[in-house]
This record gives C-alpha cells, sequence and structure tokens, in this order.
C-alpha cells in the first residue's frame, strides 16, 4: 500500500538482465504484483517535470544537496482521466510524496502559464505548487516515461520495482502527445526498492546482486542530458 505524506527509505540498483530474472524469479515466490498492472505485467508511466530556468532541481540533484524537492505531472497506462499532481521531498535519504489530482483542461491550462485557478484550488498543494510557479519561475522542463514490472511485499510495507525503457522527448514538454522518444540507456533496468521503518531480512536476500549497488539515480537527470 502506498502511503502518502510520510517519509519511507528509497533507494535504486541498475540492473543487467541476469540479474533481473535471478531476482525477479526469487520475488515471485513472495510478493505480489501491483493490481494496476497490464496483461503483460507492466504498466506504462508518463510524467512531466518542473524545473526553473536556473535549473535548481537539476542542480540540487547533481550537488547531492540533502533537503531537495521536484514537481511533476504523472499519469498510467495512457488513462489521461486520472492525472496527477506530486510533489517529491527527499530529507537526508528519506523520501516524501504528496499528491493530488488534476483533469487534462487543468494540467495544459498550467503548461501554457494560466495558473491563477490554482488559487480557487481547496488543496494546499496546488496553492504551494501556484506559488512556485509563480515566485520561482517553475516551468515544465522535460518529460520522462518508462514502463515498471512492481511487486508489493506486506511485512515493512516493501515495494520493489523494476524500470526499463526509459525514454524522453528532446527540448519535448507536450504531455499529452505521444511523440517517438529517446531510449536514454538501452538495455537497462533499474530496480527500486521503497520500504517504511525496516526491509525484511527475506526481502533483503532476495534482492541481492554480486556486483551492483545502490546509485544515486535520477530519471529526471537522466533525461535532461537530452534536453
Amino acid at each position: 500500500m502506498k502511503r502518502e505524506g510520510k517519509f519511507r527509505h528509497e533507494y535504486k540498483i541498475p540492473l543487467c538482465f541476469e540479474d533481473y530474472y535471478t531476482i525477479r524469479r526469487r520475488l515471485e515466490t513472495v510478493a505480489e504484483k501491483d493490481i494496476h498492472v497490464k496483461e503483460d505485467g507492466w504498466y506504462y508511466i508518463r510524467s512531466l517535470y518542473f524545473d526553473n530556468f536556473d535549473n535548481k532541481v537539476l542542480l540540487d540533484k547533481w550537488n547531492g544537496i540533502s533537503v531537495r524537492e521536484k514537481f511533476r505531472f504523472r499519469y498510467y497506462n495512457e488513462d489521461c482521466h486520472f492525472i496527477r499532481l506530486e510533489k517529491k521531498r527527499k530529507v537526508r535519504g528519506l523520501c516524501e510524496k504528496r499528491s493530488v489530482s488534476l483533469s487534462k483542461e487543468e494540467c495544459e491550462k498550467i503548461c501554457k502559464g494560466d495558473i491563477d485557478f490554482l488559487m480557487e484550488k481547496k488543496e494546499e498543494l496546488l496553492w504551494e505548487f501556484y506559488a512556485k510557479m509563480k515566485f520561482q519561475q517553475l516551468k515544465p522542463k522535460t518529460i520522462v516515461e518508462y514502463k515498471r514490472e512492481p511487486y508489493i511485499y506486506g511485512p515493512g510495507n516493501v515495494r520493489v520495482t523494476f524500470d526499463t525503457e526509459i525514454k524522453t522527448g528532446i527540448y519535448d514538454t507536450n504531455f499529452f502527445k505521444r511523440n517517438p522518444g529517446v531510449e536514454t540507456n538501452p538495455g537497462e533496468i533499474l530496480m527500486e526498492v521503497k520500504y517504511d521503518a525496516f526491509l525484511p531480512a527475506l526481502i533483503q536476500d532476495m534482492i541481492q546482486t554480486n556486483s551492483r549497488h545502490a546509485q544515486a539515480f535520477s530519471k529526471y537527470a537522466r533525461c535532461r542530458i537530452y534536453g
């Protein structure tokens, strides 16, 4: 179960196909697939990230700032009827995510700079987003899309996901027009592990690799190389 507004542990490990296949086979014996996956066992994610003219979000990541945040729009499986504005915050290695629903029409207005309507909303996250667009000059910056294979394990509220085919547009911020994307690192599979207070020893053992270790990986930073 995803828990919003609560800090969680999160780390990421790039895998080769052999490691992915081995770990997935182990997880299948104890963990459940997310209910939102499609028939092929994956679901598809498309996000639009925001940054300002000084690229503060990107530079905070590159410089290893221990307290940082980013905003993004996101929808799943090409379904534009369920779009979220998400704020992801990292504080000394722990991650928190908050989100609120927006319509496609509202997202399109925001992307055009028409944001005054946000102050008429009741959600505090939208007020904060309005203020940062207004005074920090946040703008749509880049699109990130990929497919995800998710596994859930109850004890520890563990979520292990495998992301692949990470793509971006080249200076493309048209969130709802599916242009062909550029795959950032063909063949790479990114494993993300998220959990609350503890990671059960069983899962720790299952996700071990002999030669690969957690990295400070950012899909947004990776995709910004292309625009």
